[in-house]
């Protein structure tokens, strides 16, 4: 006897609704076995339904529901409308089904007894060759998984008869379960059909799969999945807590509940590695959104309950293994699209000419192998452990001034990365980074030419020019080490940067970098804006939409690391002041503000000196120095009309943007030391024109130069003339002309270091007579001055910041008679210093100084320690007081600051993170940056593996490469299984990150989908 259907289609208003509606319903009056009647549910307005003719003639009634109604809430109103013992035909408005689809499934549910559903075929409606769905399992810890989805139809899977779930869309629920079986509401509109699958089989029955019916869907129904990638992971993840939470034993309930939040914690981590920022959002959405739902878990819990008489054994062997998907989502190797583009680091030369430089920098530095520290310029020593290295990079009380409390300079969390390279002696890492400078700069170099050839002699000749940058050579003698750090990170920014728009990897690892170069150089800020914001319009301009936002996401950690100090100087009146050099401020030479200066910034020399020149040679031969950077400056100018010219004028305009930002920085003063106005050092910006100059004279010698012999000597002829410029820097420190000195370990005497050894709260008040007869204090707290612990705060202040001891300071060393131990101690001072100017001292400072002295020893309370070679000492006789604790507001908002950014830089780190899927789109990727297809491929060497160049312009949007292949959740990062096993300990072996198919995508990241979209 033919099984009584009832068919219930779920529909909402529009145009393209009503057009897919009439299609489904044309559907139905052409089957061969038609359903016995046909229930409308419109979400929405119905008049359109009610008024039409075709509708009229196939419907039995309309049912008109809120428009937030969900499909299975729909599906529930029209079950009263259905006849006893009918089986319900569950449709949409985009359910077309073929002229046998219903035939079939009935027929499957009288041949097989025991199938309480039967599920069809899913076709794509624009496509009926491509397979949609046939069957849904999950694995052992509940994340759905569709068997068949994406591939074209060729009958193969016409086999397979048995499945625990399926697609909800064109399901035939058997008539006498169906009260018993319906879509749970609670599920938010995703894994319905898989859920039923796991009920029926609970409830003894089973799932029928009928691959000869077939059905057309579209992806935008109400059945469907949401389009939208955040919505779609949204759904997903609460359909898959909410299953945890019905399926789960009772006593295991609550454990899942109070793990939803921990899990949404490392499941973003595990979002984050597998560079799915998109889905973070989503997940806390639907942890919170299910920790809430407790009605909508305890009736599906009674469902199950009612119905089920198996056990949860019946369910596993349905479920996929870890194995099965692996090799799913595994598509093997080989899928680089012929595109692989080997670094060639060893076979290249990049490696002998990294250890080349370490032999020159052994040999320029030989002194430095015996220092235990490293001082003179801006240089400093560091804290003695790494507990307070780190401590000097957090809000909270700086290491200078009385009271002085607010955010730390980002600078001091780039000192703190490097000090804690050596925790055992961090001044020390100074050294080494001194001693490793000048291999680590041809490193930087090698890699930032790789964006921009497959040459190996090309990209060692980058790697070298970088290295003998003169801005770079002279921080380096200088003792600058903000600009040596700036120097050592900007080819890594514009390696990373380049591509951050194709891929989440690049774009976290570019923010991170950027973040560290604008906190070891805050001038160039006004610079890399205008170059992100012109990158950002060429993007949006292309319709890179996903290139858009992960060039938004470049700066979030730079905004989340500055915007402390940002707020606390708008505070202050004095915004500007955020652009001043950090560290410790030292007014060494540097051009002056005038025309000469600023022709020799456009030569490529921040000093007057032009790197050493005029010490060795004199005058009028340095003044030819310039001449050795014309070469380069030549092949730089010559990539304009080179080949690749779009990539050549780009270089040349960060050039122009670097040079135009070393002119505006020069001469400008926002930094005191002393008294003694600072200007900014203008080295930064020559720093980020040389990155453009060095790379468009690559792209002049990769392209536009296509004689060998011709391109040999012009490498020759410019990396001559950088090296002979780079010889007065070099052979400084053997000449005694660089101000780099042995130490000191501390800028206090070696009696205040013994007592505030270990980074004791001992505090120093420095005093220094100056040449023009006023005098400098600064309160040092600690063994010594340090570098992390230098503020913006206090040096770019017009007044002082914190307590003001100025008076007392002038009090002290006057003939006013008064208690100064007491208010010494009462701001917590330990010891005075009297110091002496740097350099030569005038006779009006020379005479002060003697006078404080004697002042100082006529007054009470002060034990004179003695002379030494940092001044002369006075310990106090009273107990200071001990510093001032935080308040807890202030503690409050010391830990909120820091927490934040440190979230927002771990999950930076995170998406930085390789994954061998990230791996393997990047090796799929043409390398080069900018290449266009009418050039010539560089044929590899014998060592080296075939490259093949494409096209390296940005794809469509529908063909754009993605880094981010999804690593396979099987276990959902370690959750309890949803069964009842579930106090089991989840597996311990974890699988690789497996590769993808476009199909096995996440939503956001599918190109299938994306072409969808369109």
């Amino acid at each position: 006897m033919p099984t009584r259907v009832h068919a219930i289609i779920v529909a909402r208003p529009g145009p393209s609704s009503r057009a897919q509606l009439l299609r489904t319903l044309d559907a139905l009056t052409l089957q061969t076995q038609r359903p016995d009647a046909v229930t409308l549910v419109v979400c929405g307005d119905g008049t359109a339904a009610r008024e039409s003719d075709a509708v009229a003639r196939i419907v039995e009634g309309i049912i008109e529901a809120r428009s937030s109604t969900s499909f299975a809430a729909a599906v529930r109103l029209a079950m009263p409308r259905v006849a006893e013992g009918a089986a319900v035909w569950l449709l949409a408005q985009d359910t077309a089904p073929h002229p046998h689809a219903l035939a079939q499934l009935a027929g499957a549910l009288e041949r097989s007894p025991s199938a309480a559903i039967a599920a069809p075929k899913l076709v794509d409606v624009d496509n009926e060759r491509e397979l949609v769905s046939l069957g849904v399992t999950m694995t052992r810890f509940g994340r759905s998984v569709d068997l068949v989805a994406g591939e074209l139809d060729q009958n193969q899977h016409d086999g397979r008869d048995d499945a625990l779930g399926a697609d909800i869309r064109g399901m035939l629920v058997r008539g006498e379960v169906r009260e018993r079986l319906l879509p749970d509401p609670a599920l938010a509109g995703a894994d319905e059909g898989l859920d039923l699958g796991v009920r029926a089989r609970l409830g003894g029955g089973r799932v029928a799969l009928a691959p000869n019916a077939r059905i057309s869907v579209s992806p935008d129904g109400p059945a469907a999945l949401p389009q939208g990638a955040a919505q779609r992971a949204y759904v997903t993840r609460v359909a898959q807590l909410h299953r945890r939470l019905a399926y789960a034993p009772a006593p295991v309930v609550p454990l899942h509940w109070l793990t939803l939040l921990p899990l949404a914690l490392w499941r973003t981590i595990v979002h984050l590695i597998g560079k799915r920022p998109a889905a973070v959002l989503p997940e806390w959405g639907a942890a919170f959104a299910e920790m809430v739902k407790f009605g909508g878990v305890a009736r599906s819990r009674r469902g199950i309950r009612a119905l089920r008489t198996a056990s949860w054994a019946s369910i596993a062997p349905l479920r996929i293994t870890r194995g099965q998907l692996r090799r799913r989502l595994d598509d093997g190797h080989g899928s680089e699209g012929g595109a692989v583009s080997e670094l060639n680091f060893f076979s290249g030369g990049g490696a002998w000419a990294v250890l080349g430089a370490l032999v020159v920098s052994a040999a320029a530095f030989t002194s430095l192998l015996a220092w235990p520290a490293i001082g003179g310029g801006a240089l400093l020593p560091l804290r003695d452990t790494v507990a307070a290295l780190w401590e000097d990079a957090a809000w909270g009380q700086r290491g200078l001034g009385i009271d002085l409390i607010g955010p730390a300079d980002p600078f001091a969390g780039v000192i703190a990365v490097i000090g804690s390279m050596w925790p055992a002696a961090p001044s020390f890492a100074m050294v080494l980074l001194w001693l490793a400078a000048l291999p680590l700069a041809v490193l930087g170099g090698w890699f930032a030419a790789t964006r921009l050839t497959d040459r190996g002699g090309l990209r060692i000749f980058g790697g070298v020019a970088w290295a003998l940058a003169p801005t770079f050579l002279t921080a380096l003698i200088e003792g600058r080490p903000a600009a040596v750090l700036l120097h050592l990170l900007l080819p890594w920014l514009f390696h990373a940067a380049v591509v951050a728009h194709r891929s989440w990897g690049a774009a976290g690892a570019a923010s991170i970098i950027l973040a560290a170069v604008l906190a070891c150089a805050p001038s160039l800020a006004p610079a890399i804006a205008l170059l992100w914001l012109l990158a950002l319009i060429v993007v949006l301009s292309r319709a890179w939409f996903h290139g858009a936002v992960r060039l938004l996401w470049l700066l979030v950690p730079t905004a989340a690391v500055f915007a402390p100090l940002i707020l606390r100087q708008v505070q202050r009146g004095d915004l500007w002041a955020v652009f001043a050099d950090p560290g410790f401020p030292w007014a060494g030479p540097q051009v002056a503000a005038d025309a000469m200066g600023r022709l020799l910034l456009a030569s490529g020399f921040p000093t007057a000196d032009l790197a050493g020149w005029a010490d060795v040679f004199g005058p009028a031969v340095a003044a030819w120095a310039p001449l050795l950077i014309v070469p380069v400056a030549l092949l730089a100018l010559a990539a304009a009309v080179a080949p690749r010219w779009g990539a050549g004028i780009t270089l040349l305009g960060v050039a122009m943007t670097g040079l135009a930002t070393a002119f505006m920085a020069v001469g400008v003063i926002v930094t005191f030391a002393q008294g003694v106005p600072v200007e900014i050092w203008p080295g930064t910006g020559l720093s980020l024109a040389w990155v453009g100059l060095v790379g468009a004279a690559i792209v002049t010698l990769d392209t536009a130069i296509t004689m060998p012999g011709l391109r040999v000597a012009a490498v020759t002829v410019a990396g001559l003339s950088l090296a002979v410029c780079a010889v007065p820097a070099l052979t400084a420190l053997h000449a005694e002309r660089a101000v780099l000195t042995n130490g000191p370990d501390s800028t206090l005497p070696a009696y205040v270091a013994a007592e505030a050894r270990g980074d004791r709260e001992i505090s120093t008040l420095v005093l220094t007579p100056q040449n023009d007869g006023g005098l400098a204090i600064e309160v040092v707290w600690g063994a010594s001055a340090t570098l992390g612990a230098q503020t913006t705060l206090q040096s770019t202040a017009t007044e002082p910041p914190g307590t003001d001891a100025s008076a007392l300071a002038v009090d002290l060393l006057s003939a006013r008679t008064f208690d100064a131990p007491s208010e010494l101690a009462a701001l917590g001072i330990h010891f005075v210093l009297l110091d002496q100017v740097d350099g030569d001292e005038s006779d009006v400072a020379r005479a002060f100084r003697i006078e404080a002295v004697t002042a100082l020893d006529q007054r009470a309370g002060f034990v004179k320690v003695g002379e030494t070679d940092k001044g002369v000492l006075w310990r106090l006789d009273a107990e200071p007081r001990e510093r001032a604790e935080l308040t807890s507001a202030q503690a409050g908002t010391g830990h909120t600051v820091t927490t934040v950014i440190l979230i927002v830089l771990f999950a930076a780190l995170l998406l930085a993170i390789p994954t061998r899927a990230s791996r393997r789109a990047a090796r799929a990727q043409s390398r080069i940056v900018g290449r266009s297809p009418e050039e010539p491929i560089v044929l590899p060497s014998r060592t080296e593996h075939p490259i093949v160049h494409g096209e390296d312009e940005e794809p469509t949007e529908d063909e754009e490469p993605e880094e981010d292949g999804e690593p396979a959740e099987d276990d959902d990062a370690g959750e309890t299984p949803e069964h009842d096993d579930a106090l089991e300990a989840p597996e311990q072996d974890q699988p690789d990150e497996p590769e993808q198919n476009a199909s096995d995508l996440p939503p956001e990241e599918n190109p299938d989908d994306q072409e969808k979209d369109r």
